[in-house]
């Protein structure tokens, strides 16, 4: 049997990336080349194959059913390949890269950081924001947490904590004697800040369930800014510019220091929690299993904290 030559490696390298970007001029920004040289590499790769790879359009590229498959399989493989090559290139350097939601890592994660460098001064963290699907290879994350249901499929996922849902707002607002919130009907005097994060899903407190739950009477739920995130509605209420709902987890930090308070006690379940998500079927990381116990202890510790 006659053996296949060597594979062609900057072809390969070249598809991919067209292939992830669907565009020949995209691919040729990120690997520093021409369009012509991106071109040339994916035609050397498809008489190599000897099968198509690509439709190619007017101005477009759409991939074949041959180029979806080997597509996916080199997304991994190089994955794997960039990983293999940091390990090799920089063996006492432990990077780890976390990806987590904007209002997560700036409200409960940063606070805490310093505590996990002082514990393990080797380990560098990268935190990334978003909270787009994970795809761990592709995207070399190491670990996610997100806020969500849960049901996240083909991934390893463990419940790091509920998200309980209250009203917070700065003390100046609650103390203001000419509008006082002394009860829910009080809010029928302040500005509502609302955040799209509990907007239209299923099982995520808004103003309008915690109102109803109250009681409260003659409060318009709609009244009040949209904001894009958690994060901006909490910073918009500790600026004393309304009151909001605050999610358990990101409203700690401020709750503990005075920025924020309860003006009232009533809380609502939140089908939404936070998620560690990891790689299903990965080798276990000692810096990824190094991450996640340190968040488990902190956890561990603002439990303890909020009963005492």
């Amino acid at each position: 049997m006659k053996s296949r030559p060597p594979a062609p490696l900057n072809a390969l390298r070249a598809f991919e990336t067209a292939a992830r970007c669907l565009s020949f001029q995209e691919a040729a920004g990120q690997l520093f080349v021409t369009p012509a040289a991106v071109s040339h590499q994916v035609k050397r790769l498809e008489d190599y194959l000897g099968v198509k790879l690509f439709q190619r359009g007017h101005r477009s590229v759409e991939l074949t059913a041959e180029g979806a498959a080997l597509a996916a399989s080199l997304s991994e493989l190089f994955g794997q390949l960039d990983r293999v090559l940091d390990r090799v290139a920089a063996p006492t350097a432990v990077q780890l890269r976390v990806s987590t939601v904007e209002s997560f890592a700036a409200k409960w994660l940063a606070p805490r950081l310093h505590r996990f460098h002082h514990q393990h001064p080797d380990i560098q963290l990268r935190i990334e924001t978003g909270n787009e699907r994970v795809d761990f290879v592709r995207d070399s994350i190491d670990v996610a947490i997100r806020y969500g249901p849960g049901a996240y499929t083909g991934v390893h996922t463990e419940r790091l904590m509920d998200a309980p849902v209250f009203p917070v707002c700065a003390p100046s607002l609650a103390n203001d004697g000419r509008r006082p919130l002394t009860s829910p009907d009080g809010l029928r005097q302040h500005t509502l800040l609302h955040d799209e994060g509990s907007t239209g899903r299923a099982g995520v407190p808004d103003w309008a369930a915690w109102l109803e739950t109250t009681g409260a009477i003659g409060v318009d739920a709609t009244r009040g800014p949209m904001f894009a995130s958690m994060y901006l509605a909490q910073e918009a209420a500790v600026a004393g510019h309304g009151v909001a709902l605050g999610v358990g987890p990101l409203v700690e930090e401020d709750l503990q220091r005075g920025r924020l308070i309860r003006p009232f006690d009533d809380s609502l379940d939140n089908a939404y929690a936070f998620w560690i998500v990891r790689r299903q079927g990965a080798d276990t990381a000692p810096a990824v299993d190094a991450f996640c116990r340190w968040l488990w202890t902190e956890v561990s510790a603002s439990a303890v904290a909020s009963r005492g």
